[in-house]
């Protein structure tokens, strides 16, 4: 099966860019107030701001990277995310792909095909799926049992770096750099430990 044959990095770096975009703002609404100009600005306080995103949809550009390829590989679409455990990356340029995260299963819709895992089944990519689902709930406890965490800038402009604690996740993606302001991201961008990168580039969607 075609899905089912991919490497467990092509689950973790998805899913890993879908729910970390899933942050970004749904509408335009103003965002929290920025702390004191004095108050030190660290990983408490950027994920109390983005844990109060409850719900989202963005527009995304991704671009690949890949040393097989002579040239970047990139793809657009949108990605939604309503609370406590929906995710969804709609890929729509060059090819619709859709990726759906509900609960503990996780369904991929390519070529006219459908294909369905249980997390339970994979401990890797469900431990990996948790560490995102503490992202969202702005849990650092939680997020720090797969990653180690490093903030730099202020609220303002700010980056976040992800480092998997596991060996087993470091084997396939080695960082993750997020860039934002206040609490909207601008830019994810995945290293793996192989060279390969990915980088999305975020933007707000209209409303509907």
């Amino acid at each position: 099966m075609f899905f089912f044959a991919r490497p467990f990095r092509y689950l973790s770096s998805t899913l890993l860019a879908s729910a970390l975009l899933a942050l970004a703002p749904l509408t335009a609404k103003a965002a929290p107030a920025a702390p004191a100009a004095n108050a030190a600005f660290g990983v408490d306080q950027l994920m109390s701001t983005l844990a109060q995103r409850k719900s989202g949809r963005v527009l995304f550009t991704e671009t690949k990277y890949l040393a097989l390829l002579d040239k970047p590989v990139q793809s657009s679409g949108e990605l939604r995310f309503t609370a406590p455990d929906h995710l969804e990356k709609r890929t729509l340029s060059p090819k619709a792909e859709n990726l759906v995260l509900d609960g503990d299963m996780l369904t991929v819709e390519r070529d006219g095909k459908r294909y369905t895992m249980p997390l339970q089944n994979y401990p890797e990519i469900a431990a990996f799926i948790e560490s995102i689902r503490a992202t969202l709930a702005g849990n650092r406890d939680a997020l720090e049992r797969y990653y180690k965490l490093g903030v730099e800038g202020r609220a303002s402009r700010w980056t976040l770096t992800l480092t998997p604690a596991d060996s087993r996740m470091a084997a396939a993606v080695s960082q993750v750099r997020i860039e934002g302001r206040q609490d909207v991201l601008d830019q994810v961008e995945i290293r793996q430990a192989d060279g390969d990168r990915s980088v999305m580039k975020i933007r707000p969607a209209a409303n509907r």
